[in-house]
């Protein structure tokens, strides 16, 4: 939500300005009830439908947004992009109150358009309908208290600073609207207040939407978050390629209570705009215009030139390319680019190339590079943005895992979950092909064959043994390799502690190479014994590591310098 001080604001942008005479019909006996005044001028309320817009009300330093309205479905409480737009919220520290949205709905709730929420509690005809809306609350509540957030029904406050308000509320029948007003009137006044003014200078505003308008052709949705735009004025703004210097041919305003996006009325052309404002802008050569870009315009304080470097520079910061091991990203626009950047390195994940586009046959190029030396790094993660089919094809072919999703929140899960399974997958490839720590015991009286092959039955006492494993006595000489283990007459790959069964084994002969009751070991190669330890310790039992003890002391009558 976008603050101003100036009165001359009208509704627009998927937005509503609140000018005083409005705050004080809708909010005023609330207000005058808890013996609070209004020392605001209005209030300016961008409705971003779903995060991926809200994550473009960026500017350099923060956000465009000063303070937020989270709206949750009463009933169904935290879904995923709730979690998203708090962790967004979070990183750029903006304050927020939470709408409790839908309360009409609730079971037996009886309803009052554009009421005071209090009222309505008081008024329904069984306590129930109110105990069952604070269960709902208290839910809500809970899951505020796991994620670190003091939360309360907001009548239950002191102090807003240290506890995010929940109202209650149904946009239906605009119950709760009064006292969500009233605490947004509260925070304003606390937070923001003294940094509130009207603003003369140059404009300054963030790219909301890039859109194609019928007789306009490309349009820029825009918020001016400071100064002034004026029809003609030369502006910078930011491209796929580099900054953009073009002439302001229109500034189109939507008409009072309709949206921006998708208006059910026509545009009212106006010849300025002040901040806090949004408008459509129709310029010439905007096709490659970036959403979450900034836009400044040009006046004798700040020249074209200085513009367009310091466009350059933001979008520098946002944008890598280097020949770094990790992931390639790819998103719609800079502002969901810096926030899937932003959870990328919460969550260690380092990055190769990140910008906005469609995913590209160079991107598949760049991540087959990278999945040669880290296979769980070489992926690319695409956020609302096409693949066209030869690029899939092409990722497809050099074996590049491609992930895709419009929920910032979902992607880096998708992937985390993959990446992790896909370590796992590695470690145990990894772990299969060492030779891994064993110790059996010759049992008396089980010996079939006395050579060629011998074949005897032995118990394994810790570990396992494998065919194609070295065995070696604890004087360090080396028996021979198990040529085939059976058990219960089946041939079987391997045997784990515990289990007696048979072996067969070419190279030695029972009675002279060992005798019946002598314990055994496997011959753990050196190698492979020290990336046990080093690398696979959680998957060895404290027996198994016991063992590789053990076989290092024996190793050593061999070798001195064999060691782990």
């Amino acid at each position: 939500m976008a603050l101003s001080e100036v009165g001359s604001m009208t509704q627009h942008i998927g937005a509503s300005y609140f000018p005083l005479s409005a705050l004080k019909t809708i909010s005023g006996r609330v207000i005058k009830r808890s013996q609070g005044r209004i020392k605001i001028p209005g209030l300016l309320v961008i409705d971003t439908p779903g995060h991926s817009v809200f994550i473009n009300l960026r500017k350099r330093g923060g956000s465009v947004a000063d303070i937020a309205i989270l709206v949750l479905d009463v009933l169904r409480g935290f879904e995923a992009q709730t979690y998203e737009s708090l962790e967004i919220l979070k990183s750029r520290k903006i304050p927020f109150i939470v709408a409790a949205n839908k309360i009409d709905l609730l079971s037996g709730w009886i309803s009052k358009a554009e009421s005071s929420i209090i009222d309505r509690m008081q008024s329904q005809s069984e306590d129930a309908d109110v105990r069952q809306l604070d269960e709902y609350l208290y839910n809500i509540i809970g899951t505020f208290s796991r994620l670190g957030f003091k939360a309360e029904r907001f009548d239950k406050i002191r102090d807003f600073t240290k506890s995010v308000a929940l109202v209650p509320v149904s946009a239906k029948t605009g119950e709760g609207v009064p006292e969500l007003l009233s605490v947004l009137i509260g925070l304003t006044q606390q937070y923001i207040r003294k940094k509130l003014r009207v603003s003369r200078g140059a404009a300054k505003g963030t790219i909301l939407e890039v859109k194609e308008e019928p007789g306009l052709g490309t349009t820029i949705n825009v918020i001016i978050y400071d100064g002034v735009l004026h029809e003609g004025d030369t502006i910078v703004l930011g491209g796929k390629k580099e900054p953009i210097v073009t002439k302001v041919r229109a500034l189109l305003l939507p008409k009072p209570l309709d949206e921006i996006r998708e208006p059910r009325d026509k545009f009212t052309l106006v010849k300025e705009v002040k901040a806090a404002a949004g408008v459509k802008v129709a310029a010439p050569a905007i096709e490659e215009a970036i959403a979450g870009a900034p836009l400044y315009a040009v006046d004798k304080k700040n020249p074209v030139n200085l513009l367009i470097e310091s466009v350059s520079k933001e979008l520098e910061k946002l944008r890598i390319i280097t020949d770094k091991i990790g992931v390639v990203l790819k998103t719609d626009t800079l502002g969901s680019l810096e926030a899937i950047i932003n959870e990328l390195e919460n969550n260690g994940v380092p990055i190769r190339m990140a910008d906005v586009g469609d995913v590209s046959r160079r991107d598949v190029v760049e991540a087959s590079i990278v999945k040669i030396e880290a296979p769980v790094l070489g992926v690319i993660l695409s956020f609302n943005v096409k693949i066209p089919n030869d690029v899939e094809e092409e990722s497809s072919n050099r074996g590049v895992k491609l992930f895709e999703n419009t929920v910032v929140y979902r992607l880096i899960e998708e992937y985390m979950e993959w990446a992790e399974k896909q370590r796992e997958a590695i470690t145990k490839s990894s772990l299969e092909s060492l030779v891994r720590p064993g110790k059996i015991k010759v049992l008396p009286g089980y010996v079939f064959r006395k050579s060629k092959p011998a074949i005897f039955g032995v118990e394994v006492l810790v570990g396992r043994i494998k065919t194609k494993y070295r065995l070696i006595k604890t004087n360090s000489e080396v028996v021979g390799e198990i040529a085939q283990i059976q058990d219960k007459g089946q041939p079987v790959g391997e045997a784990i502690a515990g289990k007696q069964v048979a072996l067969s084994m070419r190279e030695p002969i029972v009675g002279r190479s060992f005798i019946e009751g002598d314990v055994l070991f496997v011959l753990v190669p050196e190698n492979d014994a020290k990336e046990l330890l080093e690398k696979h310790q959680s998957s060895l039992s404290l027996e198994e590591i016991e063992v590789l003890n053990e076989l290092s002391g024996i190793m050593r009558k061999r070798n001195p310098l064999w060691g782990l």
